[in-house]
């Protein structure tokens, strides 16, 4: 294939995250010519999806601080003439810090309890070249609808259709030692085969449990789509009023969050959101039912009853709580698993607001407001780059950007130069912030995301069926501390492994990432096969493996704290610490009708049979009665030559 590319277009995006695809689609469905790069080899961005041994390649990345290509790149210094100058862009991406994997699982399945003080004391990785996820990979959906939701257990697949990757040579599992890493070997008792039951709390005896390997992780990898960035979808939010807008949504499936959770006094509990839950819940009293479901009702029109807040508008929602009559335990559902806010920085009209937007979304796609797209958020940005696709858009991954070029009298970008030399030229430029120079972003303050991601055993609250989505707020213990948002999902999300949970915490960064959420990891969870705990213990969920990282949050950095940002060059932030994708879906319709003020965003796609090719400005005449229609071939030598063309597919 030829390397080289058409040489004129109109917007150049850099990077495909979130915000970035979502432009890049509504250009290109304006009739845009769209250039879409990004210099890493996937899709997404921070917004990525990866299987396990693709996160485990993405680590040793960051880890290793490698440049790939770097010494390939051709000189763009002269390529600039006398009335221009260059911008140069990052070599690499400096995004995640403090990254620190542990794994607690037994290495072997064959491992002997004797010869685990003998074993080696850095865990052995499995990593292959980078993984691609095609475009290709996007669950094509044939219902009607306009947005498919999975209310059903998906059924275990060999290899899901929707992993698949693609790798530049051939998938070869390499194992090599990171120093560094910290693991734990646990003495394991006999692995029970028998399957996971229910805890009790009046069982003596302890629930047997499917004994988890690491083997068997890495053996099972590619049913792992590990998302770097935890989010669900509101059911009334922004994105999937844009999914189902734009017909985006035929391009993915969705499963419902079948439940909101709360931790309170060291115990996880489930909380009703609906009418019907509320009443059918056994947690609470009648007294407490009426209670709460006047509260909620009132929070629906919250703005007709200004009376009923007004003089509290100054006052945190938790003290307004607090005068509503409100019992303690409904006080922190509301404040913590409906409003989820924090008792210190939410004030009353933001907590009514955030209430009043989780009752609105729900009962549309099911008994929570919240969707989860199937196989990982990272599915969305791909979708959104298929549609620019499909209208003409082009693509190139490992793709560098080198410089930009801006004329000097004017200050405007005039082209792009990439890692091969050459110089593509442009109307409007569109980059993602982690491309931008240090120079650049010099005056920039960025905030910090603590991250981790776990592997466990099983749910953190039991129930009769082991297929739960769950979110849970875990509320701060320090003032001023910020609470962890946790999201657990089961296989059926076609995220991780059978008999496994992959569990997500998230929380605005106080410290690293292990600092801020180790305390909540040890309250929810215990190591495997842990010996000498007591049954309290017992009953968590034991943690097989896990990674704390920091992301950078650049979504509350504006335009003006960039230096020498050309006008016609446009920046896209990366993820934010919010559950939703408000903000994405907000600033790339901003961008958009910065650009092009006049074209509407991201329209329905058009009727196929409303659409006319050239040659087609003749209308066809009324069909009477008599009307006979005859299909003809053009010509006989046409005939020969689609049979031989077919014949030569077939070859």
């Amino acid at each position: 294939m030829d390397n080289s590319l058409p040489t004129e277009f109109d917007v150049v995006v850099i990077g495909t995250g979130l915000p970035e695809s979502i432009l890049a689609a509504a250009c290109s469905r304006s009739g845009q010519r769209v250039l879409h790069l990004d210099s890493r080899s996937y899709y997404g961005g921070n917004w990525a999806s990866f299987s396990f041994s693709g996160l485990l390649s993405w680590l040793k990345e960051y880890q290793q601080n490698s440049d790939i290509g770097e010494e390939s790149t051709a000189a763009w210094q002269d390529m600039i003439h006398e009335t221009e100058e260059g911008i140069t862009l990052r070599k690499k991406d400096e995004t995640i810090q403090h990254t620190e994997v542990f794994c607690y699982a037994s290495q072997d399945i064959d491992d002997n309890i004797e010869e685990i003080d003998d074993l080696q004391k850095n865990p052995s990785w499995v990593a292959s070249s980078t993984l691609i996820k095609p475009l290709d990979s996007a669950c094509l959906s044939e219902e009607t609808h306009s947005l498919y939701v999975s209310s059903y257990e998906v059924p275990a697949k060999g290899t899901p259709e929707n992993s698949g990757e693609v790798t530049d040579t051939a998938e070869t599992l390499v194992k090599e030692e990171y120093c560094g890493y910290k693991t734990y070997k646990h003495r394991v008792s006999d692995g029970a085969k028998d399957e996971i039951k229910p805890i009790l709390e009046d069982n003596s005896d302890p629930p047997k449990r499917n004994r988890i390997t690491y083997s068997q992780i890495v053996e099972e990898g590619r049913r792992f789509n590990i998302d770097l960035v935890s989010k669900l979808l509101y059911s009334q939010g922004l994105l999937i009023d844009l999914l189902i807008k734009s017909n985006v949504s035929r391009y993915a499936e969705f499963k419902n969050v079948t439940r909101i959770l709360a931790f309170r006094e060291g115990k996880v509990e489930q909380v009703p959101c609906s009418r019907a839950d509320v009443f059918n819940s056994k947690e609470l009293t009648m007294v407490e039912k009426r209670m709460l479901m006047k509260f909620l009702t009132f929070c629906l029109d919250y703005e007709q009853y200004p009376d009923e807040y007004q003089a509290f508008t100054q006052c945190s929602f938790s003290e307004y709580l607090k005068t509503k009559k409100l019992t303690p335990s409904l006080q922190h559902f509301v404040l913590h698993s409906i409003a989820m806010m924090s008792e210190s920085s939410c004030t009353t009209i933001e907590g009514l607001k955030a209430t009043k937007n989780f009752l609105q979304c729900l009962g549309r796609f099911g008994n929570t407001p919240f969707l989860f797209p199937l196989y990982g958020q990272g599915e969305i940005p791909q979708c959104f780059c298929r549609m620019c696709a499909v209208f003409g858009g082009i693509y190139c991954l490992r793709h560098k950007v080198q410089c930009l070029v801006v004329d000097k009298e004017s200050g405007r970008c005039k082209a792009i130069i990439d890692h091969l030399g050459q110089r593509i030229n442009a109307k409007y430029f569109i980059v993602e912030d982690s491309y931008l120079s240090e120079e650049t972003c010099s005056n920039v303050q960025y905030e910090q995301i603590s991250r981790a991601v776990l592997i466990t055993d099983q749910s953190i609250l039991k129930t009769d069926s082991d297929q739960q989505i769950s979110i849970l707020i875990v509320p701060p213990v320090e003032p001023g501390a910020c609470a962890v948002r946790v999201t657990e999902l089961c296989s059926s999300t076609m995220t991780c492994m059978k008999d496994t949970c992959l569990v997500h915490l998230t929380c605005s960064s106080c410290k690293t990432a292990r600092e801020d959420l180790e305390s909540v990891v040890k309250k929810l969870f215990t190591p495997y096969a842990e010996t000498e705990i007591d049954k309290e213990e017992l009953a968590k969920p034991r943690l097989l493996w896990a990674l704390y990282f920091n992301m950078r949050d650049s979504s509350g950095v504006s335009r003006s704290s960039y230096n020498g940002l050309p006008s016609n060059v446009y920046v896209c932030t990366g993820p934010d610490c919010g559950l939703g994708n408000e903000h994405a879906v907000k600033q790339a319709e901003t961008l958009f009708k910065e650009i092009f003020p006049s074209e509407e965003f991201c329209p329905p796609p058009p009727n196929p049979e409303d659409v006319f090719f050239d040659g087609d400005d003749k209308q066809p005449e009324p069909l009477g009665a008599n009307t006979v229609i005859i299909a003809q071939l053009e010509s006989s030598e046409g005939s020969k030559n689609l049979e031989s063309s077919e014949k030569h597919l077939q070859n």
